[in-house]
């Protein structure tokens, strides 16, 4: 393909992405009645503490996310050294291409697209370490705030709870095992006959030793502190009467409950909002308010960086020479 033809076929891609981005995002934002409820709610609380509450959230949605581009640029400093800035552009295209498809997996190619096409693949593994780590976090404390849930609300007998509890901290012990010592996963993965010709890739993963992956880790729980304390800031806002102890614990619940069912961005907040309005039925009668939370941090989190996002998509490079 001649350099004329790779500079039109660059800019139907990205042509076509920005347009997939826009009309899915005005397909949900057109439909999404808990916006609507959210705004209801606020229009009747002080002005001065809505302001300033949600003032903190979006500005926790930006360290955030920039949290997320620190670790995205740690990741990939061996394949390929990038300024923070570049880090955040490709973390935030990555955005735009998530919300397309199935349990963000387009987010990698947003993110690796900026990296040169040799080094790309390579990117896909090193983004999957971080993924696991913030996995493992999630997995960790979900399954913690789940069995205080269970001793809390569900009344097992002791005995039971107890056996619950070993199995559940089995399960926590693995997930950090395996995080610490990823190159059990990669010489797992190099075992198996068809999936030893990618081994170069698979051992990208285990370049990353236990220093770096605490270092990695470190993002990780920021981030979940981050996007943990957004949903409390939300939530006590609109129902101040529930405990803090008990949203936080609910808020684990719902990270770890999401992080095992496979969706899509956009269709994401609908699961969120029947999760979360189970849950919370344990602690407060007012459902509507407790979707409208969830729809709001849904927005913020994640349609408003995919907007700005799509920004960035005229920066890809899908060619060795492209413009």
């Amino acid at each position: 393909m001649n350099r004329s033809n790779k500079k039109i076929l660059t800019y139907a891609i990205k042509a076509g992405i920005l347009l997939l981005t826009a009309f899915y995002i005005y397909q949900k934002l057109s439909n999404r009645k808990d916006l609507v409820k959210f705004q209801q709610i606020i229009s009747g609380m002080d002005r001065t503490l809505v302001i300033s509450t949600m003032s903190v959230v979006v500005g926790l949605m930006l360290i955030n996310w920039v949290l997320e581009s620190g670790k995205w640029r740690y990741l990939t400093q061996r394949l390929q050294p990038m300024t923070l800035w570049e880090s955040i552009e490709a973390v935030f295209c990555g955005l735009s291409w998530a919300i397309l498809t199935p349990n963000r997996i387009g987010e990698y190619g947003g993110r690796v697209m900026f990296l040169s096409p040799r080094k790309r693949v390579h990117g896909v593994f090193a983004m999957a370490v971080g993924s696991f780590g913030q996995n493992v976090m999630t997995n960790v404390l979900g399954a913690a705030a789940f069995m205080w849930f269970v001793w809390t609300f569900l009344k097992l007998d002791p005995i039971f709870y107890f056996g619950l509890w070993i199995l559940v901290f089995m399960f926590m012990l693995l997930m950090l095992l395996f995080y610490f010592n990823i190159r059990w996963m990669v010489s797992l993965l190099n075992s198996i006959k068809w999936l030893r010709k990618y081994h170069r890739f698979f051992d990208i993963m285990a370049r990353y030793r236990f220093p770096e992956l605490v270092r990695i880790m470190g993002y990780c729980i920021a981030r979940y502190a981050v996007f943990s304390f957004q949903y409390y800031l939300v939530i006590h806002l609109l129902i101040p009467s529930i405990p803090v102890h008990d949203i936080f614990m609910m808020v684990f619940i719902l990270f770890f409950i999401q992080s095992a069912l496979p969706s899509l961005d956009l269709l994401d907040v609908g699961v969120r909002n029947i999760t979360a309005g189970t849950l919370f039925a344990y602690v407060t009668d007012q459902k509507i308010a407790v979707m409208a939370a969830v729809t709001s941090i849904w927005f913020i989190n994640l349609i408003v960086p995919a907007i700005l996002g799509s920004i960035f998509v005229f920066k890809l490079k899908f060619f060795d020479n492209d413009v």
